[in-house]
């Protein structure tokens, strides 16, 4: 977590760390530790993993370690008034992973991909009780790749965050932080990815259907139906041209690599996986499942 070893290494205490519960992780699903509770562990932090960090009880422990401010980080709960008033100056600061106030929500980093946003960044945020709508200390903007995907694109936020928190909490205890509130008006929301956004429908444009490739890549991975069983593209490219085949078609190009219509274009898939099966590139694939042309993808 880039963001709690930044504090650790500036000139502010960290005197308390708030995670997650241990749960099953990996392919072995053995229950382990957040990697935010792994760095408090290494550090030999106080550190609290509650259930419900609103329960009156998990308030008490950290008023004990009297912490003046409260810095929070994707931390997946909902924080009663209890817990955000409890800092000696009366909040918490949020790194939240969009411009605000565009992209409120869970998923403001799969939401910009979807969106064919050319920007994002890091925001700078009070916690307030409706999500993401606290004022804003400062925004750090970085441009989007045009083939970025939202694992390579979260791993560079979580970078800008850091330093952005930083920075906050500088300019919070030298007294000179100015806070902005956001425009309501202008507010967009970034819900969580439901299941079936996953699925690929071929009846939309190549860019749009590689949008969404990129936006769900590695996890949940946009998927598709090959002989009734799910398909899952990773990575593909966009192929402007006139399309006569049936949206879904398998068809292959010219030079022999493998494509797929669309209702404007052809996607051109760069990397998939089978269920059960590695993440191969699409040469690779073919080699150990072959995809006949003129297959029908759903």
């Amino acid at each position: 977590m880039p963001s709690l070893e930044r504090l650790l290494g500036g000139p502010h205490r960290v005197v308390v760390v708030v995670s997650q519960p241990d749960r099953r992780r990996g392919r072995g699903r053995r229950q382990s530790p957040s990697p935010v509770s792994e760095i408090a562990l290494r550090e030999q932090l106080p550190l609290l993993r509650p259930e419900r960090v609103g329960a009156p009880e998990v308030a008490a422990a950290i008023r004990d370690h009297t912490p003046d401010l409260g810095v929070v980080v994707a931390f997946g709960q909902f924080i009663p008034r209890r817990v955000r008033e409890l800092p000696t100056l009366g909040y918490l600061i949020n790194g939240h992973a969009s411009l605000l106030p565009r992209h409120r929500g869970a998923a403001p980093i799969q939401r910009a991909i979807l969106a064919g946003d050319a920007t994002t960044g890091v925001s700078i945020m009070r916690v307030e009780r409706e999500m993401d709508a606290g004022a804003v200390a400062l925004r750090h903007e970085i441009a989007i790749g045009p083939e970025e995907d939202a694992g390579s694109l979260a791993a560079r936020l979580a970078i800008v965050a850091a330093d952005a928190l930083a920075e906050g909490v500088d300019s919070i205890a030298e007294g000179r932080v100015r806070w902005t509130p956001q425009d309501d008006a202008a507010a967009t929301t970034a819900p969580k990815i439901e299941r079936g956004e996953s699925r690929l429908d071929w009846g939309q444009p190549a860019a749009a259907l590689v949008r969404r490739v990129r936006a769900l890549a590695p996890f949940p991975g946009a998927f598709t139906l090959l002989d009734g069983q799910p398909l899952r593209i990773l990575a593909a490219r966009a192929e402007a041209g006139a399309v006569a085949a049936a949206p879904g078609t398998v068809v292959r190009a010219p030079d022999g690599a493998l494509r797929i219509a669309t209702g404007d274009g052809w996607l051109r898939p760069l990397r998939l996986q089978r269920a059960g099966g590695r993440a191969l590139e699409t040469a690779e694939f073919l080699r150990g499942r072959a995809i006949p042309e003129g297959a029908a993808l759903a």
